[in-house]
């Protein structure tokens, strides 16, 4: 008899697995492979089997023939759909890396120079990472849980007491209200719910506010442990049997509660429900690079794909915010986990290790607030980089006692990612080494190692793209790790030797920029990788020039050029994202269509739709390209369900058919009744990204490769204007000189 929360594990069908299972499908469920020694005689078998695939010698043609027919099939799987499906993909993929890795390594590493074998040992590492962190993805992510929400009973008198945790330390009170303004319209019983805003910077103007809107201000002596000992003070002076986290920017939607308390009912051994970080302002990436709501952001891998994945295996992360935990198994473990920075997933692991099991929903019940800068994304980016390889030092998921095989390698790949700083370095300058210095890094012609490398890295990107399109496209990850790269290297590795080393930093929101500027200090390593790479490029074309009649000189520069060319647009990519387009709203527009009734002065009424809303105002789309007079007063009708809420606005902008309402003077009861109908709506973030362009790897690289143009291109840009703007001056006084001079 299956126990509830094995049950909740069980793959669940949708879409088009939906209705009667195939033929594999039964096959997949036949009673047989309960039997232990089934499993051991069919992965002996299955082992074997790949040993040869991969080890087996072919000559040039036959491997083309192999590697050819491997990627037709492949190609024809990834027209089908079906999580079995996907796993034959994988499987194809399996063997073309494993084909290329054991030739890598057995064929191509006998070096004659020490140069050589140093660039070559350096690139056999990076190779060998990357493949071993592709083939824990494939393990993490083949099968997504899919776990749908668990109603509570019927009876409210049922429903478990909870207390709401909002950590602040230094953000202004313009960014914490909505958060504390949703979590007062949290659709729960209020004598079962408590709000304690845990307020560390112990300021006069939160204590006036929370007494003021009927929430607790909650404060301590010290700031002992940051966030996490922010939480376990608050701890010991509340009593509810679950709560809630959310980061002082994360506003909840009125059905977080609801959705997520349930599954704790159903399990009583559920210590954990994590719900994705949502975004509804541009991170730097989507802002200076014109991708925001087109192109995934680099968060929506992890929270769309790679959590499902774990929930799989009981391995789902505790992400600090918009986060559902039960107290007594936290209070098991000592309270949030502080020994590190990165105290949620540390904490994760300490309730999967006594057994306990995790959920996650898929199903965005929470917003919040991008950062603001590249600077602070990067530094945002190092601190958990650094906490990862903290606890992969301290509390090892490899050797720890109480996990099972799937959560150990979960955690093994979450902690793994981090590591890319060096490969990644590796592989953008890897090419140098043979165009700068005539190192030969691969003991290999240029076809061999096409008619290997290319079957790996092909069916690698049709697999990633048909298992991760909807949340990340092909070849932005190298993107994002190449702006990376070299600033968490030296963390990762300095927390590998003494995990002791670094502090917690908080991640500042809410902020400005005033101007469109190019950060020449945070780029200087892109701009660095850059003029080398520039450098080798035009060393390779000099090269083919003087050695043309040598045919393998040429096929060998040939190869490293290209290489060269696609890191040289990767690069140009990083430099684009150091340009920082400006950002002046103090509050951001969420494109959303709901209704809205539209009130004028003279009493005309009309029944419109949103556009988009904010803080401040809301743009609203009038029928029939109606006008409407700038400045003219307006009432504004947002709805709840069955409630109307009306606003006073003045028209700010206007044009046919649309037209722009600022706000006027608001009381608190009206702004808690705004965030009400706008931000903490049950259907805010469900259909965040709908009408986005699904990913394929071609559109994925010509993607890329135009924005690392583009930024090739704004480069010289930035460079001319930054260069004029600092001549101005000494033009000025050159011009001062001249006049007192005559």
């Amino acid at each position: 008899m299956s126990t509830p929360e094995a049950a909740a594990r069980q793959p669940l069908r949708t879409g088009a697995d939906a209705g009667a299972p195939s033929r594999l499908e039964r096959m997949v469920d036949w009673p047989v492979w309960d039997s232990w020694i089934v499993k051991i005689v069919a992965t002996v078998f299955a082992v074997t089997m790949l040993y040869f695939v991969f080890t087996v010698p072919l000559v040039f043609e036959q491997q083309l023939i192999f590697a050819t027919a491997c990627f037709v099939v492949a190609m024809l799987f990834r027209r089908l759909q079906g999580n079995y499906t996907t796993l034959v993909m994988i499987m194809l993929s399996v063997v073309a890396s494993g084909r290329y890795m054991f030739w890598r390594l057995t064929t191509t590493t006998h070096w004659e120079h020490p140069l050589d074998m140093a660039w070559g040992l350096l690139l056999v590492f990076a190779e060998v990472y990357s493949t071993l962190v592709l083939l824990l993805g494939y393990f993490q992510t083949a099968w997504p849980l899919k776990r749908q929400p668990m109603p509570l009973p019927r009876s409210r008198a049922d429903w478990p007491t909870v207390d709401v945790f909002i950590p602040t330390y230094n953000e202004p009170l313009s960014v914490v209200k909505p958060t504390i303004f949703a979590a007062l319209a949290l659709d729960y019983p209020t004598d079962k719910l408590s709000i304690h805003v845990l307020d560390d910077g112990r300021r006069p103007e939160f204590k006036a506010f929370c007494e003021e809107v009927g929430v607790n201000w909650t404060i301590r002596t010290n700031n002992f442990h940051a966030k996490a000992g922010n939480i376990n003070a608050a701890l010991k002076i509340t009593h509810g049997e679950y709560m809630a986290i959310f980061d002082c920017d994360h506003i909840p939607t009125r059905s977080f509660l609801q959705i997520g308390l349930g599954w704790f009912l159903r399990d009583k051994l559920l210590s954990l429900l994590q719900t994705p970080h949502h975004f509804f302002s541009a991170d730097p990436f989507e802002r200076n690079l014109g991708t925001f709501r087109k192109v995934p952001n680099e968060g929506e891998l992890f929270y769309g794909l790679v959590q499902d994945g774990n929930d799989l295996w009981n391995a789902t992360f505790f992400c600090g915010s918009c986060a559902l935990l039960r107290r007594t198994m936290v209070e098991e473990i000592g309270g949030i986990a502080v020994e590190t920075v990165t105290e949620d997933a540390h904490t994760a692991l300490k309730l999967h290790g006594l057994g306990y099991t995790t959920a996650y929903l898929a199903i965005p019940q929470a917003a919040g607030l991008a950062t603001e800068s590249l600077s602070g994304h990067i530094g945002q980016r190092i601190r958990w980089a650094r906490g990862m390889t903290q606890i992969f030092r301290i509390d090892n998921p490899l050797t720890k006692k109480g996990l099972k095989l799937g959560q150990r390698l979960c955690y093994l790949n979450g902690m793994m990612h981090f590591f890319y700083g060096i490969p990644r370095l590796v592989f953008l300058t890897a090419p140098l080494s043979y165009l700068l210095f005539g190192a030969h890094v691969i003991e290999a012609a240029a076809a061999s190692i096409a008619i290997y490398a290319m079957p790996h890295m092909m069916h690698a990107s049709i697999t990633n793209s048909r298992m991760q399109r909807q949340f990340r496209h092909s070849f932005w990850a190298e993107v994002y790790e190449s702006v990376l790269a070299s600033y968490i290297t030296a963390p990762t590795l300095l927390a590998l030797i003494n995990p002791k080393l670094g502090k917690f930093n908080v991640t500042a929101k809410g902020g400005q920029i005033e101007k469109d500027y190019f950060d020449w200090s945070i780029s200087r390593p892109y701009l660095f990788l850059l003029l080398l790479n520039l450098l080798g490029f035009v060393v390779g074309v000099v090269h083919i020039g003087l050695n043309w009649h040598v045919r393998s000189e040429v096929n060998t520069t040939l190869l490293n050029l290209a290489w060269t060319g696609y890191n040289m647009l990767i690069l140009g990519a990083s430099v684009a994202a150091a340009s920082e387009r400006r950002q002046i709203r103090a509050v951001h527009r969420v494109a959303m269509v709901m209704p809205v009734m539209l009130k004028f002065s003279t009493g005309r009424t009309l029944a419109c739709k949103t556009i988009d809303y904010s803080e401040g105002g809301v743009g609203v789309a009038l029928p029939e390209q109606l006008q409407v007079p700038l400045h003219e007063k307006v009432r504004v009708s947002l709805f709840r369900g069955d409630e109307e809420y009306t606003f006073p606005a003045t028209v700010s902008f206007s044009a046919p058919g649309r037209v722009g309402l600022r706000f006027e003077s608001m009381s608190r009861e009206q702004e808690y009744e705004f965030v009400k109908t706008t931000f903490a709506r049950a259907d805010a973030w469900t259909g965040w990204a709908e009408g986005r362009q699904q990913d394929t790897p071609l559109r994925g690289l010509s993607h890329v490769l135009l924005v690392g143009a583009r930024g090739i291109a704004g480069l010289f840009e930035h460079l001319y204007h930054d260069v004029r703007v600092a001549m101005k001056p000494r033009a000025v006084d050159a011009k001062k000189r001249e006049t007192k001079k005559s």
